[in-house]
């Protein structure tokens, strides 16, 4: 065979083992599609909801016996955390995203319970990042009316609703009409945690334990901490501005404010299902004296809301404590 012919033959497979190499690499990098989640899921689960992507990635992190399915390009991750028959997925940030995947999630799975699990905005002085807040209801403050300003003030337009809170400028918030099977249609600003759910919660808190450190080199400082009960607020805002935390927390007493538990909330209140919402502080929402602390504890509180959901759910199938 000439040298030229045998030159090209080993540039050919040279070639056709690179193109080869590269196409497996790409095959072993691309994520795998999981398949269609089944019309319906008879076994009853807790559903657990995260937000993005570092809270999801704590949350899988517990999940054993795990398999995944997608309904509409969104991942649900079946299996148990503590023993617990579980859905665990990531509903995407904003009020609209996480309403509408936990409506999903209610549809094509049997729920018995939806716990929220991730990070938030700190609304209250008295608390610190790293501290978990476990609020016994939420409300969602920035369904409002934008005012008209004339000389004696903002003015809200009167279309029957007279507004409950105080104004902060132009934002009247106000409650939101809904309706479940066993109420009729009403105005409401706040919707209840499950007071069961909370009870379970006062004895998970007791017991658990959080890590304080993202690195040696940068800790918290102080030991976090869990409070269970009092108020806490969502809204389609990241906040980062201190007169309006200021506003927030004297206007609705919240501990806390983030852009989806409110949501769960109120979807949890029309289809009748019980719902409880664990929160770990990554920032001040602006209350702080230097830059906003978020990208610094962000993965420090989301592991510590997902180690108090996993001793919540442990806690959830112990027998009842006296």
């Amino acid at each position: 065979m000439p040298k030229l012919t045998v030159l090209a033959a080993a540039l050919a497979t040279r070639r056709t083992a690179l193109l080869t190499g590269l196409l497996a690499a790409l095959c072993a990098w691309l994520p795998a599609h999981a398949a269609e989640c089944a019309r319906t899921d008879a076994t009853p689960r807790t559903a657990v909801i995260s937000a993005f992507a570092p809270e999801w990635r704590a949350l899988q992190a517990l999940v054993q016996q795990g398999a995944a399915c997608e309904i509409n390009g969104i991942s649900f991750v079946t299996g148990r955390i503590e023993g617990q028959p579980v859905v665990v997925f990531m509903s995407g940030i904003s009020m609209v995203n996480a309403a509408m995947t936990t409506q999903l999630v209610l549809d094509r799975f049997t729920i018995d319970r939806l716990v929220f699990c991730g990070i938030a905005g700190d609304a209250d002085p008295q608390l610190s990042v790293g501290d978990v807040v476990v609020p016994e209801r939420w409300g969602e403050y920035l369904e409002a009316n934008f005012a008209r300003e004339t000389p004696e003030g903002f003015k809200p337009f009167n279309y029957g609703q007279k507004p409950v809170f105080k104004n902060f400028g132009m934002i009247i918030p106000n409650g939101v009409q809904v309706a479940n099977a066993s109420e009729p249609s009403q105005y409401r600003f706040w919707f209840d945690a499950d007071p069961q759910l909370l009870a379970v919660a006062r004895q998970a808190a007791a017991v658990v334990k959080f890590k304080s450190c993202v690195t040696p080199d940068r800790c918290l400082a102080h030991a976090p901490k869990v409070v269970v009960g009092g108020n806490g607020v969502s809204g389609s805002a990241f906040v980062d501005n201190a007169a309006f935390r200021r506003y927030v927390h004297s206007t609705f007493e919240a501990h806390v404010m983030d852009m989806e538990s409110a949501s769960l909330a109120h979807v949890a209140y029309a289809n009748g299902k019980p719902f409880i919402a664990f929160r770990s502080l990554s920032d001040l929402a602006g209350g702080g004296e230097g830059a906003n602390q978020m990208l610094t504890f962000m993965e420090l509180a989301a592991d510590n809301s997902a180690e108090l959901v996993r001793v919540f759910l442990r806690t959830l199938g112990a027998p009842a404590t006296p």
